[in-house]
């Protein structure tokens, strides 16, 4: 199974860190990062009841550390987008879904929750790979950080082991550069630029591309570059297609 961490960004109450950590050990996982948390005290152990060397285990961290560490980060949301044209928070998909994606994967998954009372921030949803929300009662959709973190592992609990290597997380972000410098060259209009490499970062993230597959896009991509530079009008060579692609 994957390698899979709890990450607290910016918890506000030391009880719901303590209730994450005894959550997290209900279903059999143990790591827990704190990112920019409160100060953690007595209520947070008698919170955490035997799942204290959790609590104690947990390790505090800054979000770049736990995006640079990370294969898949997944972002959770209680507010999702309400159309697939704004892709900051879609597409999305539920626990048991994001189950599905990573279950046969062997890497680290990152899983954010965010302050109790905003949740991430656009910089941090745009930056995970795969958004996930909560099926909830629309008459009262918010949920206690604590209890969301119990829902996520319960949904993840006892995963198989891993059957393939994902590729990591600097050689995903060399392929977003990639594709960053391939955009100017195709002189991709600078106002679709950023939700164009938003929607590149959510396809990849549910693709959960091998080392092997980053490597042929960014092959792919080299010989369009070459042949977009010496204005190649020859045809494609077999095998490859010459068809234009359709616009966004």
């Amino acid at each position: 199974m994957p390698e899979i961490r709890f990450v607290l960004v910016g918890p506000l109450y030391e009880g719901n860190v303590g209730f994450a950590a005894r959550a997290i050990k209900n279903f059999g996982f143990s790591r827990l990062v704190l990112v920019d948390p409160c100060p953690l005290g007595d209520d947070a152990l008698a919170r955490a009841a035997h799942a204290s060397d959790v609590l104690k285990a947990a390790r505090v961290c800054s979000l770049e550390e736990v995006f640079s560490e990370s294969d898949i980060t997944v972002a959770t949301t209680g507010e999702v987008g309400k159309t697939i044209c704004h892709p900051m928070r879609m597409p999305y998909c539920s626990p048991r879904e994001l189950r599905e994606m990573i279950g046969d994967v062997a890497g680290t998954v990152s899983i954010l929750f965010g302050r109790e009372n905003w949740g991430l921030n656009n910089e941090e949803m745009r930056r995970s790979d795969i958004v996930c929300t909560i099926p909830t009662s629309p008459d009262y959709p918010i949920l206690n950080l604590s209890h969301a973190v119990a829902i996520i592992a319960y949904e993840l609990a006892g995963l198989p082991r891993g059957e393939y290597l994902l590729a990591g997380r600097e050689q995903m972000e060399h392929l977003y550069r990639h594709i960053d410098q391939y955009l100017t060259l195709i002189n991709h209009p600078a106002f679709k630029r950023e939700g164009t490499m938003l929607m590149m970062r959510r396809i990849f993230g549910r693709a959960r591309l091998t080392a092997r597959e980053a490597s042929t896009l960014h092959g792919l991509m080299r010989r369009s570059e070459w042949h977009i530079r010496h204005d190649v009008r020859t045809e494609c060579p077999p095998g490859e297609d010459d068809s234009g692609d359709a616009d966004e």
